[in-house]
């Protein structure tokens, strides 16, 4: 990153900060501005600075977004910064903040169609700015810094903390979605992982942990927890603490739930407000919790005035100051390099000898595995049907670099094999192959239709082992070129006309060309023809994947965009698994996922 000149380089003159212009990028990490401007804020604070005038008319403005559980304690610093005249290069500082759910944040940034109206964005979670870039080419983030932490528990009514051996007993996470799952003890919830990082933390802690036990049922068990959890889910973290009955038995009549996935904040705000006997009591996995970070991050940073820049800097000092952490820790956050208060612990709800002290942070799941985790969830909850139509001109016969002699649909075969084993009985897949002169005038052949991978097939199999010996048996044709544009049309139609509602239906089309079959109908035409045929009330996507490093990534996603979905690329075939389900997970949260290279 770029540096600044020094804080007094240009003396404020007690005007309001100027136009924002571009500038060069905010050196936020440059200790010697983090230390000029601290001092200012410190001698300011002391009286050490007298102002000609006062703060009204001079103040830097800046408008920051904050997950809802975090804005009140930051809410309550930008007032204290405005009491006490804080500045920064000697300009008050108006904070202004408001309180939004992180994932419509997340997704209004990644579209990056409206000019964002705040300069500052507080999520609970890193993942965040990781999903704004992963579902598109949206507006830029510049992490800055991390605010305060916040282990995710599974958080019990005293009842059926009672039956689970609260607090003497401790279990892994796989160990937890066994008592929640359909023959277990306690009714268990969570707030969507779609929409929620506890939710998602939690799942994927759980997938990780099965995973770690080991088996050949391990996927299974994760995805009967999935399908378990989307029965209780709720569309938020803020709502599913209301879905808990802290004082139902856990054989009574109550339907609502007993137990349910929470940060350790959310367990202390709801004991906050609780009596003594309906307090909520803390599970902290011994496998490792995951934790919330609470990521400060700078908005399209290239567009902030110099003093805007600075006054977010300073802004992310002062809620590092002592007083800030107070007020933090007062409402239940933890503080970053620092031991957990025991005081915070005990009124969240955990007792020893619950490893809440030392496990805080231990084996969180990676990002990889947080995608992957989320493409379950989307393919899990809601059943997918995607027909699959894949290239096999004689370009697909091209070597892989570095994976020689396999070529480029040798790959692909082994990377559509491996995704097959992510779906569950109840998705539904078929699939096509296509290349010029394939079958008489069409250049497109259907080898299995598109039904449910669990049922029977004619030769006592299942659909799913019908398709993988497909999958295994497709050859390039020699002297075949690409029909994309035919293929593309005759299989839309067909996904569209077989649409089965209340399923994710999609059509993903694999390519490592453009159309070259001059007879065939044209892009502008082709474009027409796919508008008039999709339906928002019967969405059927387009995931087309360009395959390799010449294929044309503008020209599919120009295509797949007519329908609602978008265009891909992979350098690599054996990228075509991860690529897939980043695409249905971006559709499932968005229905209209951006282009990825």
């Amino acid at each position: 990153m770029g540096r600044h000149s020094l804080p007094d380089d240009e003396a404020p003159d007690g005007s309001r900060s100027g136009p924002r212009v571009r500038r060069r990028t905010v050196a936020v990490a440059a200790m010697l501005v983090l230390a000029v401007a601290a001092g200012t804020g410190v001698a300011a604070q002391s009286g050490l600075l007298s102002f000609a005038k006062t703060c009204e008319g001079s103040a830097v403005h800046l408008d920051l977004v904050a997950s809802p559980d975090i804005a009140p304690s930051v809410r309550e610093t930008a007032d204290r910064a405005r009491k006490e005249q804080i500045t920064s290069d000697g300009q008050c500082m108006d904070i202004r903040v408001t309180a939004r759910e992180n994932h419509q944040v997340a997704q209004e940034l990644a579209e990056g169609r409206v000019k964002p109206d705040y300069e500052l964005w507080l999520p609970d979670s890193g993942l965040w700015a990781e999903r704004v870039k992963a579902l598109g080419d949206g507006v830029p983030l510049t992490p800055a810094g991390n605010v305060a932490l916040s282990p995710v528990v599974l958080a019990t009514s005293h009842s059926a903390g009672t039956t689970l051996g609260w607090p003497e007993k401790t279990y892994t996470w796989a160990q937890l979605a066994a008592v929640g799952g359909a023959q277990g003890t306690v009714r268990l919830g969570s707030a969507d992982p779609a929409r929620s990082a506890t939710g998602l933390l939690a799942l994927a802690s759980i997938s990780q942990s099965v995973a770690k036990e080991g088996g050949p049922d391990a996927d299974t068990k994760v995805a009967a927890t999935a399908k378990l959890l989307s029965q209780r889910v709720s569309a938020a973290d803020s709502q599913v603490v209301r879905t808990l009955a802290p004082d139902a038995p856990s054989n009574g009549g109550s339907r609502r739930n007993q137990a349910a996935f929470l940060s350790e904040q959310a367990a202390f705000a709801y004991n906050s407000d609780a009596d003594g006997a309906r307090n909520l009591e803390l599970f902290y996995p011994e496998d490792g919790t995951p934790q919330l970070d609470y990521p400060y991050n700078l908005v399209d940073e290239s567009e902030l005035s110099t003093d805007e820049g600075r006054a977010a800097t300073r802004f992310l000092v002062l809620l590092g100051e002592p007083e800030s952490q107070q007020t933090l820790a007062s409402h239940g956050f933890r503080l970053a390099g620092e031991k957990a208060a025991e005081k915070l612990v005990l009124t969240a709800g955990g007792r020893d000898p619950q490893p809440y002290a030392n496990q805080a942070g231990a084996g969180a799941p990676s990002s990889d595995a947080l995608q992957e985790t989320l493409g379950m969830w989307t393919i899990t909850v809601q059943s997918a049907r995607l027909t699959t139509v894949v290239d096999v001109s004689g370009s697909m016969q091209s070597p892989v670099p570095g994976r020689e002699p396999e070529s480029r649909l040798d790959v692909t075969k082994a990377s559509l094999l491996q995704a097959l084993d992510q779906f569950t009985p109840e998705d539904e897949i078929g699939l096509w192959e296509f290349a010029t002169g394939l079958d008489g005038a069409h250049d497109y052949r259907k080898l299995v239709a598109t039904a449910r991978l669990g049922a029977p097939v004619q030769d006592g199999g299942t659909q799913r082992a019908r398709l993988a010996k497909a999958f295994t048996a497709l050859a390039p044709v020699p002297n075949g070129a690409t029909g994309l544009y035919d293929t593309t049309l005759a299989a839309y139609k067909e996904a569209r006309e077989t649409y089965v509602k209340g399923k994710f239906n999609a059509l993903v089309i694999l390519t490592d060309g453009s159309n070259q079959d001059q007879f065939s109908i044209s892009r502008s035409a082709l474009i027409s023809r796919l508008k008039a045929l999709s339906d928002t009330e019967r969405p059927v996507p387009l995931i087309a994947i360009a395959v390799g490093p010449d294929a044309d990534r503008e020209e599919v996603d120009q295509i797949a965009r007519a329908t609602g979905g978008a265009g891909y690329q992979v350098s690599d075939p054996a990228d075509i698994q991860a690529v897939i389900l980043k695409a249905i997970t971006a559709v499932g949260q968005t229905g209209e996922p951006s282009s990825q290279n």
